[in-house]
């Protein structure tokens, strides 16, 4: 029908293309005829243009055919369609009908299923319950047999088996009550004083470990008697890189610096530690006791694994309130055991205590709170966190005087009776910087002694029984209060190692070490 109508259209199209040339052909004959003066061909033009004007009716007589033609064919084309279209809604009308049998089939279908699922649910359900009401009968029945000795028809071997677990549950409920009966008989306040002290123990130790493990790092866990601490950052020695300027020096500087801690076994001091402090006091008779402390830079659990695999150490028996101690047992000429000469334990997530017996566990009794310690609000303590935290160096004293007698003389002796409390923080980046805080003596008033160091201060900062001194300009001095004072400086490279050497106690040779 569409191509009919499609070709109706182009005759309908062509029969006006055909009316509107015989317009224009009949125009160009009127113009030519309006012409003045016509033209010579006048006759010969308008000839042509009659010529072709006869032909046209022709042509439009045959495109009116044409259109008649195709009307019939467009009418013949839309009464198929209708007739295919009445077809097709049959069609259609068909498949609705049987497309609703079969849904209502379906429905029918999985309904009859549902009813048959729920039947075989409610079987299984009954064929349950009657399985469970004969076990009952069968194991009576089956009991029954095992104690006349009648086995099974089809497996006699069972009676034997039956008979070996009858007697291991016999065995089982007898051996139930008899510590049944014990348990009666046990003295319920005993048991309550026995509950009692595992209880306290175990809260004991888990008081202990928290404060031991979870306590801050930055403390500094020294008994309160403490006279002079130092402090010595292995990360700015590293940083210092005194290998390559002092070569001659390093080997032998390093170990005396750090002292006992350079004997624990499984550690590197110079690359595995991040701090070591020693601190020393002297108590009534004169004797001067060292406590080191050495905190490392991760967990100790490795140290601990090679000091507890060491042959030379051994973990002494009794617990400090359940921290170990390890000593190392030396040998004697003889081949017999000697008392130990050295000793550590773990006083902290990454610290450890370090040094002689009797200096290690009195660290353990301050660490533990059971003997008093260096106080965060104490005097000494405040001024030794004044002194740069980052300094490759700290020494602090509370007893400037006594100095001498613990390390080879590093002060003036102007300078130590000057001082109630002195402190030393030495930076050993190039050139090497230092600072000095002092508490000068109460006779004595800090705008004094600070006059005096300025006017005279080769006499005052300079290194004992040698020439060298302990600036390279003169200290920039700064007077805090009526007696406090604070100088800075920078060190020349000799007096650097001079100073760190006394500290060691290696700028002399050993047998002179005893003229200090």
């Amino acid at each position: 029908a569409e191509v009919s109508e499609r070709e109706l259209g182009g005759v309908e199209r062509r029969i006006q293309e055909s009316e509107a040339a015989d317009r224009d052909l009949l125009k160009q004959l009127s113009d030519l005829h309006a012409l003045d003066p016509a033209p010579p061909d006048l006759e010969a033009l308008s000839a042509g243009i009659m010529a072709k004007r006869a032909r046209l009716p022709d042509d439009r007589s045959e495109l009116v055919r044409a259109r008649v033609g195709s009307t019939d064919a467009v009418r013949t084309a839309k009464e198929k369609l209708n007739t295919a279209d009445s077809e097709l809604a049959a069609v259609e009308k068909n498949i609705a009908r049987v497309r609703s049998e079969f849904e209502a089939r379906e429905r029918k279908l999985a309904e009859s299923i549902r009813t048959q699922q729920q039947a075989a649910r409610e079987a299984r359900t009954r064929h349950q319950t009657v399985e469970e009401r004969k076990k009952p009968a069968y194991l009576s029945i089956g009991r029954h047999l095992s104690e006349k000795g009648v086995p099974p028809p089809s497996a006699p071997h069972l009676l034997e088996e039956a008979h070996r677990r009858r007697e291991a549950v016999r065995l089982q409920l007898k051996h139930q009550a008899e510590l049944a009966q014990l348990s009666s008989q046990i003295d319920k306040q005993e048991l309550r004083k026995f509950y009692f002290s595992a209880f306290s123990v175990l809260v004991l130790l888990a008081i202990t470990l928290l404060v031991v493990f979870q306590s801050p790092r930055g403390r500094e866990w020294l008994p309160q008697e403490t006279d002079t601490i130092l402090s010595i950052n292995a990360d700015q020695f590293e940083r210092a890189n005194l290998a390559k300027r002092w070569p001659d020096t390093k080997a032998k500087l390093w170990p005396g610096l750090i002292g006992p801690a350079a004997s624990v076994p499984g550690l590197n001091s110079s690359r595995d530690t991040a701090r070591i402090t020693r601190a020393l006091t002297t108590d009534e008779t004169g004797e001067t006791k060292e406590f080191n402390l050495v905190q490392s830079r991760r967990s100790l659990a490795k140290v601990i694994r090679t000091v507890a695999d060491d042959k030379n150490f051994r973990r002494r028996p009794q617990t400090i309130s359940g921290l170990p101690v390890w000593e190392r047992q030396p040998s004697s000429a003889e081949g017999t055991a000697a008392e130990p000469d050295f000793a550590l334990a773990r006083v902290g997530p990454a610290t450890l205590a370090v040094g002689a017996p009797e200096e290690v566990d009195e660290l353990v009794l301050v660490r533990l709170g059971m003997k008093p310690d260096m106080k965060i609000t104490g005097q000494l303590f405040d001024r030794f966190q004044a002194l740069d935290h980052e300094s490759a160096l700290r020494l602090i004293s509370r007893d400037p005087p006594d100095l001498s007698r613990v390390f080879h003389p590093i002060f003036s002796r102007e300078l130590l009776d000057a001082s109630q409390l002195i402190g030393l923080a030495v930076n050993l980046q190039n050139p090497v910087k230092a600072r000095i805080l002092i508490q000068v003596n109460a006779p004595k008033n800090a705008a004094d002694v600070a006059r005096d160091l300025r006017g005279n201060p080769e006499q005052w900062l300079r290194l004992p029984d040698s020439p060298l001194l302990l600036y390279s300009q003169p200290p920039e001095i700064q007077t805090q209060g009526s007696s406090n004072l604070e100088l800075r400086f920078t060190v020349p490279e000799d007096s650097a190692r001079l100073l760190l050497e006394r500290l060691a106690g290696t700028d002399v040779p050993e047998g002179a070490v005893a003229e200090y």
